[in-house]
């Protein structure tokens, strides 16, 4: 018996993206953009939840501009998002991995209720260890493109650039290894992946399987993912639930072609 599933299986076993889709990033996350203006109006039709607090925090090299255009969605559909207001991402410098911490406080005791975390790539890792160290003060972690399962670091082609920012990280002792960043965080995660990233290996993007941890697949390039239009349903659909009451994804009816559908054995 086949059934159809929106999730990927856990899949241990990553391999760096092609050159050809690492070359086409920019042109199709141009695309992505694109096709976000026809979806417009679609987009305005999502489930809207309580409108409690969410920080975005933007991946590796990327600011609060590069999440301008999510952030402007959501705010549009009631929630009360912030921009993580760190500069630059360099990767884990002592002034970002101690400034996200200060920052989630400040939103929790300000809103007074757990903020929801959006996380592009290596901010999604950092929005992961944010849950773990802090979960009581996290609704819920989105992770967009984010390789957390990385094995072999060599397979994520923005490594040379990561590498050449260690000068100003802390030290490798004071930041979690790779097998701790894989383990499962203890609040409600939602990982949006593509098997069309060329950035990162889209296997190492994926939650390990569990009552409150998912996957979910879209067709995006790496550099769109935080315009994509299918991205942005995804991430409004999971805000959208009730506190307490979460529940695994699944796409619009009137929509179900935007996302990749595998068929697995039952």
């Amino acid at each position: 018996m086949l059934l159809l599933e929106w999730y990927e299986p856990v899949v241990t076993a990553t391999s760096r993206p092609s050159l050809a889709l690492f070359i086409s990033e920019p042109g199709r996350a141009i695309a992505d953009y694109g096709a976000l203006l026809a979806a417009a109006p679609v987009l305005l039709r999502a489930p809207r939840g309580d409108g409690h607090t969410v920080l975005v925090l933007p991946g590796l090299l990327g600011e609060d501009r590069s999440t301008a255009t999510m952030r402007a969605y959501l705010r549009s559909l009631g929630y009360d998002v912030h921009p993580w207001r760190l500069g630059r991402n360099l990767g884990p410098t002592p002034a970002i991995l101690s400034g996200m911490t200060t920052r989630l406080e400040e939103l929790h005791r300000t809103s007074g209720r757990p903020v929801s975390l959006v996380g592009w790539s290596l901010g999604g890792i950092f929005a992961r260890e944010l849950a773990r160290s802090r979960p009581a003060l996290v609704r819920q972690v989105i992770t967009l493109g984010s390789p957390f399962g990385l094995s072999d670091p060599s397979d994520s082609r923005a490594h040379a650039t990561y590498r050449r920012l260690g000068v100003l990280h802390v030290s490798p002792g004071s930041v979690p290894d790779r097998e701790r960043l894989s383990l499962p965080i203890p609040v409600p995660t939602t990982a949006v992946y593509s098997r069309l990233d060329g950035v990162v290996p889209w296997q190492a993007c994926l939650n390990t399987a569990g009552r409150q941890h998912e996957n979910v697949a879209v067709y995006s390039s790496h550099l769109g993912m935080g315009h994509n239009a299918s991205v942005l349903w995804i991430i409004a659909d999971r805000l959208a639930q009730p506190a307490g009451a979460w529940r695994l994804f699944r796409p619009p009816s009137l929509a179900r072609y935007l996302f990749p559908v595998r068929a697995a054995a039952a």
